[in-house]
C-alpha cells in the first residue's frame, strides 16, 4: 500500500496566494466590467531594463553558434556571475567571500525552502510572526510540525516570534532554545528593517547557542538609509553563523526570468547527533549539485548585466519607480487616518485594518467596493491578523488611482 507523506496533510488548506487568486477570479467572473487594481502579490510590473535584454540577446546568439553553444553549465553557477556577485554585492561592503561560497539558483523562494533539507528534522525553528509562508510550510512538510499552541506562541517545533508596532516589527531574542532562525530584512510582509545593532544581537545569540541564521536579503536593493546593512555579513562574526539568500526577482525584474543566489560561508557549522562539528558548505554543495542542474546560461548572463554600469543605472531607475509608488501609498493612507508601516526601505506597506475588520474581511471589502487587491496579514501568521499588506510593484498610474479609490471606502 502506497503511503502519503502525512506532513503535507498538516499544512493549511490553501497556500495564501492561490487563495487570493481564487477569490479575485471569482469576483472578476461575476463582475466582468470591474477594473481590478492588483497591489497584492509582489510581482513586478516594469519590463526588464535594456542592458539586461541586450545581454540576453547576446546569450541567445551564443546558443545559436557551435563555437559558443552552452550545454550543461556548472551547477553552482558560472564564474562570470559569481565573480560579479562577490565584487559588487560583498567586496564593495567590506565582505570577503570565496567563489565556492556562492551558489547560483533559479530563485530565493526555492533556496529558502530547500535549505532546511540539509538540517536535522529534530531542529527547533524560530520564525518572525508575521512571516513569509514558505519558511513555515517547508518545515511542516519536512516533519517539524505539531498543533499550534496559542499560549506558548509555538507551532510544534516551530516557534513564532511576534513582531508588532511595539517592537518596530523586529522580534525579541528567543526565550527558549531554538536551532534555526529565519530572518528577513528588509522584511516581507511588514516592510520593516533591522539595524546593525539589532542584527549584532542575533549574531551573538546564534554563536552563544550554536544556532544558524537563515537570512533572507531579497529586498536589500530597496534600502535607502545608509545606516541600514544590506547584508548580514556586515556584522562581525556573521560568517560563522549565517547563510544569506539574495534574488534578482524584485531587484531587476526577474520574476519571469528566474535567477538568485545563496551564500554559504565555509565557517558556518552544524553538529551531528554525537556533537561532532560539521561544515555545512560542502553539504549544501552536495545537495545543490545533486538536485539542481544550474540556472540557465541565458538567465545568468542577464544577471551579470545587472552589475554593468548601464545595468546598475537602469535597475536603479526601476527601483525608484517602485519606491515612489510606496511613498504615494504611505502618504495617501496616512492622510486618510490609517496606521501605516514600512514602505521607506522596502517595497511593502503594512497597515492596520480599520474598523475592527479581520484581514480577510478587509480584503473582501477592498475587492468588492473599490476593486483593489491586497494581501491579508493573517496569511503571514497569527500576529498578522488585523493587518494588511500592499505592494508597491504596480504601474504608477494604477497606484494613484487605487489611492483615490481608498477615499471612497465607507466604514
Amino acid at each position: 500500500m502506497i503511503q502519503v507523506n502525512e506532513n503535507f496533510l498538516k499544512l493549511q488548506a490553501g497556500y495564501l496566494f492561490p487563495e487570493i487568486g481564487r477569490r479575485v477570479r471569482a469576483f472578476a467572473a461575476a463582475n466582468p466590467n470591474a477594473k481590478i487594481i492588483r497591489l497584492g502579490i509582489g510581482d513586478v510590473t516594469e519590463p526588464l531594463p535594456p542592458a539586461i535584454i541586450q545581454a540576453m540577446h547576446k546569450a541567445v546568439d551564443d546558443m545559436a553558434s557551435g563555437e559558443t553553444f552552452k550545454g550543461y553549465g556548472p551547477e553552482q553557477g558560472y564564474d562570470f556571475l559569481i565573480n560579479a556577485i562577490i565584487e559588487n554585492d560583498y567586496k564593495s561592503r567590506g565582505v570577503s567571500l570565496d567563489t565556492d561560497e556562492v551558489f547560483v539558483s533559479d530563485g530565493s523562494k526555492c533556496d529558502t525552502g530547500n535549505f532546511q533539507e540539509i538540517l536535522g528534522v529534530a531542529n527547533r525553528i524560530a520564525v518572525t510572526d508575521p512571516v513569509y509562508p514558505v519558511y513555515v510550510d517547508t518545515n511542516v512538510m519536512a516533519g517539524r510540525t505539531g498543533e499550534y499552541d496559542q499560549a506558548k506562541s509555538q507551532y510544534g517545533k516551530i516557534v513564532y516570534m511576534p513582531c508588532n508596532a511595539d517592537n518596530n516589527f523586529v522580534p525579541a531574542l528567543p526565550s527558549e532554545p531554538v536551532d534555526i532562525i529565519y530572518l528577513c530584512y528588509p522584511n516581507n510582509p511588514t516592510g520593516a528593517v533591522a539595524t546593525k545593532a539589532e542584527l549584532a544581537k542575533w549574531v551573538a545569540w546564534a554563536k552563544a547557542n550554536k544556532a544558524i541564521i537563515l537570512f533572507d536579503a531579497a529586498y536589500e536593493s530597496f534600502i535607502s538609509d545608509p545606516a541600514i546593512p544590506h547584508s548580514i555579513y556586515e556584522i562581525d562574526g556573521a560568517k560563522d553563523v549565517a547563510v544569506e539568500f539574495r534574488s534578482y526577482s524584485k531587484t531587476a525584474g526577474f520574476t519571469g526570468l528566474r535567477c538568485a543566489f545563496t551564500v554559504v560561508p565555509k565557517t558556518v557549522k552544524a553538529y551531528t547527533s554525537s556533537g561532532k562539528e560539521v561544515a555545512i558548505n560542502p553539504i549544501w554543495s552536495r545537495r545543490h549539485t545533486t538536485k539542481f542542474n544550474g540556472a540557465s546560461y541565458i538567465s545568468q548572463a542577464a544577471a551579470a548585466a545587472v552589475y554593468s554600469p548601464q545595468g546598475k543605472k537602469e535597475v536603479r531607475q526601476i527601483i525608484d519607480i517602485y519606491m515612489n509608488n510606496a511613498a504615494v501609498i504611505r502618504k495617501s493612507l496616512s492622510a486618510l487616518g490609517y496606521s501605516v508601516y514600512g514602505g521607506v526601505n522596502a517595497p511593502y506597506i503594512w497597515l492596520k485594518t480599520p474598523g475592527g475588520l479581520t484581514s480577510w474581511q478587509f480584503f473582501d471589502k477592498l475587492l468588492g467596493e473599490i476593486n483593489v487587491v491586497g494581501t491579508p496579514g493573517s496569511g503571514f501568521g497569527p500576529s498578522g491578523e488585523g493587518y494588511f499588506r500592499l505592494s508597491a510593484f504596480g504601474k504608477p498610474e494604477n497606484v494613484i488611482e487605487a489611492m483615490e479609490r481608498f477615499k471612497k471606502l465607507k466604514f
